[in-house]
């Protein structure tokens, strides 16, 4: 154990992060469309905050605050999360005849990745929903590219949208 201690302090360390480079060929954009229906949810429930009159008590005040703090954060995370998850599927599985099969693949997700930067500035319904749809359109490519047919099937989540699978 003190050799190791040793080496580890001679020796020169950097600190990388990856999401696999076996490569280990694990990849599911379910993730991301999960994300992108939460971020749905949190828009709907910071849109649903209403005080009980124009001059609400202090404490509702502070309550509305730390409800719309909460999900406000959890909606930027989760913005956070489609992007880091559709930059995975860009970089590492999606290779160069996808790109020929999908010309407009590249288009696709540049334009999905700017919707989570618009997602996590405003509270936007309209965006939220255009950030799903892309989305899940990523996700009908990807499956296609494994050679499976992609299916549309109720999320069953109180966005009452939908999750691309395969059949």
């Amino acid at each position: 154990m003190r050799l190791l201690n040793s080496l580890i302090k001679i020796l020169p360390t950097k600190l990388v992060y990856a999401h696999c480079d076996i490569p280990c060929g694990i990849y599911d954009p379910h993730e991301a469309q999960m994300a992108a229906h939460t971020i749905i949810r949190m828009v709907n429930l910071i849109n649903d905050l209403k005080p009980t009159s124009s001059e609400p008590p202090f404490d509702e005040r502070k309550k509305i605050i730390s409800q719309i703090s909460r999900f406000t954060r959890v909606k930027e995370e989760h913005a956070q999360k489609v992007e880091h998850e559709i930059v995975t599927l860009w970089a590492d599985y999606f290779k160069q005849e996808h790109f020929k099969d999908y010309p407009d693949l590249h288009d696709l997700v540049w334009k999905t990745l700017k919707l989570t930067g618009d997602v996590r500035q405003k509270i936007d319904l309209e965006i939220s929903q255009k950030l799903l749809a892309n989305v899940q359109q990523i996700a009908e490519i990807f499956w296609k590219t494994k050679g499976f047919e992609p299916a549309r099937i109720l999320s069953g989540y109180s966005t009452e949208g939908e999750i691309v699978s395969h059949k």
